[in-house]
């Protein structure tokens, strides 16, 4: 089933950002300014990270501060609030912006999910159980209109067969290749792609291993990176050079990362800017967003 058209955006190129204060956290209360300001770059999409549930005020914030920005959440997490509730969110939401809100969802992460929610059994089964409820909700959410963050070939199965697509977190290249063969034509695909702005490899590799740090630990990424060549050593004591010039574009050719992954088939790059210290996510992307568009 071709599903591309049902997602509201076509453009190659949006901006992931989490919640951290050099991105999303220094608006805090006032995204609607940001998107604004998203919005005035040129950028079409944001893709906000973190932990989402029910409660979607933040992403109410910027699309009523943009006039055609797509916002898409990365993810919601399935275990945080009951499927029900996720629902009825997304449809307040959705028929409130127009339709320009994507409902990211996935399965987070095992230590996460085992300290914050409880018990971490059978994720995709979850995953299908509570896409169950969304179809099934009055009104349902459309499958149109959701992605799943997937990594792993019954994870991308699960989202050509259930969803809008996939979005890919912390890959390469090489990934959105496999991925796109895996998903077939007609399968919306966004990988995320981190982008750091320094010519200097010290600093450049710094900053990327900082940004790294937290994921280390998290199997769903090992596991990931290791289906891709990467060896045990290459994330061990902060992560190697090959695993962090593999993960992330540096250097004058930055951005050909970004391109090279719509060469292997994606649809659409979520592009995450690491910025030095004392800079915002938004300096980073006004620089990114004259060379790319």
């Amino acid at each position: 089933m071709d599903r591309t058209d049902d997602i509201p955006l076509t453009a190659p190129y949006g901006v992931w950002l989490g919640l951290g204060p050099q991105a999303l956290g220094a608006y805090e209360g006032r995204e609607g300014e940001f998107a604004a300001e998203l919005e005035g770059l040129g950028w079409p999409a944001l893709w906000v990270g973190g932990s989402w549930g029910a409660d979607l005020a933040p992403i109410e914030r910027l699309l009523a501060g943009s006039e055609n920005l797509v916002v898409g959440t990365s993810i919601a997490n399935i275990w945080r609030d009951p499927a029900e509730q996720v629902a009825a969110s997304y449809t307040r939401v959705a028929q409130q912006f127009g339709g320009r809100f994507v409902l990211g969802l996935g399965v987070g992460h095992h230590p996460q999910t085992e300290l914050n929610q409880g018990q971490y059994a059978k994720p995709l089964a979850k995953l299908a159980a509570f896409l169950d409820v969304l179809d099934t909700a009055d009104p349902p959410v459309p499958a149109g209109h959701r992605a799943l963050a997937a990594l792993g070939p019954k994870a991308l199965e699960l989202a050509r067969d259930r969803s809008a697509g996939a979005l890919p977190y912390l890959t390469t290249p090489e990934h959105t290749r496999t991925a796109r063969q895996a998903l077939g034509p007609g399968t919306f695909l966004a990988p995320e792609q981190k982008v750091v702005l320094s010519d200097d490899p010290v600093q450049a590799r710094g900053l990327a291993r900082t940004a790294l740090k937290p994921y280390l630990s998290l199997p769903n990424y090992v596991n990931s990176w290791l289906r891709l060549g990467f060896e045990p050593a290459d994330v061990e004591n902060g992560g190697s050079d090959r695993l962090i010039d593999g993960l992330f574009g540096w250097g004058p050719d930055a951005l050909e990362r970004v391109r090279q992954h719509r060469e292997a088939g994606a649809d659409h790059v979520c592009v995450q800017p690491v910025p030095a210290p004392g800079r915002h996510a938004l300096d980073d992307l006004k620089i990114i967003a004259r060379e790319l568009f």
